[in-house]
């Protein structure tokens, strides 16, 4: 078998081999040896990862590689098959999602979870929202108040938060969820395509808001990303899945989107190969 060319994980018997557990003394998050199966399909086989206290991951692989599947795990949606995870330094399973969220990670998914006929400060406390006592009725005037003061204090520009979310644009859109969870007290951010199906001056608006929370330095994110430009402006570091483990784990600053791009054409080139000597050792 050729070698691959520099810059490439390294492979064991034809597949990338696993970054062996990997921490920091400022680490926030940590996932070792995690695997998890759906039936016969493996999406997770040996994934080890962390995240540093302030840090933006860029979390990249090929569709089906496992990286929402990370993502569910670590937000408590999913459980793995076996692995352990450490919060803080101290050892982390959680129960639900909701579970997850009191232990401060907050999640923004790919469809957002925003009710399009609410309006945006309904959106920004869907769940957690202010009731007066002890008639258990909205207190949309504090409501109103605290989303106005938190979009502002994150630099999110919306003139109107009476209005239904349906009539904002998808920046927008994007921008409360991500506020909603800023707001909820969480310290690590797990973002799930930020910028899918988003135009240049959108995608910018989210950019710039993931670089005001970087530079505060409060919160930590973990975001999936297909777009290397946009990985190497916004992460500190880039995590690579391919075949079930993280086979990738570099600064972004030690790595470029000529490399990033020669790892994934690396690994179609081997699945071809692969699919290729296939039929010809079952014709032998």
């Amino acid at each position: 078998m050729a070698e691959p060319p520099a810059g490439s994980p390294p492979l064991i018997d034809g597949e990338p081999g696993a970054i062996a557990p990997t921490e920091a003394s400022d680490d926030v998050l940590r996932v070792e040896h995690i695997a998890k199966k759906f039936g016969p399909v493996t999406a997770l086989r040996d994934v080890n990862l962390h995240l540093r206290k302030g840090e933006v991951l860029g979390l990249l692989g090929d569709n089906g590689a496992g990286k929402s599947t990370l993502i569910k795990i670590i937000c408590g949606f999913q459980k793995q098959d076996s692995g352990e995870m450490f919060l803080h330094g101290q050892p982390y399973a959680p129960k639900s999602v909701d579970d997850a969220r009191a232990h401060g990670i907050g999640t923004v998914y790919q469809d957002l979870a925003l009710i399009d006929e609410l309006s945006v400060y309904h959106n920004l406390f869907l769940r957690r929202e202010r009731v007066h006592r002890p008639l258990p009725l909205l207190a949309n005037g504090q409501m109103k108040r605290e989303a106005r003061a938190a979009l502002d204090e994150i630099g999110i520009n919306i003139p109107r938060i009476d209005v239904a979310v349906a009539r904002l644009s998808g920046g927008q859109r994007q921008a409360i969820a991500v506020a909603r969870t800023v707001n909820s007290d969480a310290d690590i951010i797990l973002l799930d395509e930020p910028l899918a199906a988003m135009g240049a001056k959108e995608g910018a608006q989210i950019l710039d808001l993931v670089a005001r929370l970087k530079e505060e330095g409060r919160v930590s994110m973990i975001m999936i990303l297909h777009n290397y430009v946009h990985v190497l402006q916004a992460c500190d570091r880039v995590s690579m899945i391919q075949d079930g483990v993280i086979a990738l784990d570099k600064p972004t600053a030690e790595t470029s989107v000529e490399e990033l791009t020669d790892i994934v054409v690396n690994e179609y080139r081997r699945a071809r190969e692969a699919a290729h000597a296939a039929p010809a050792s079952a014709a032998e």
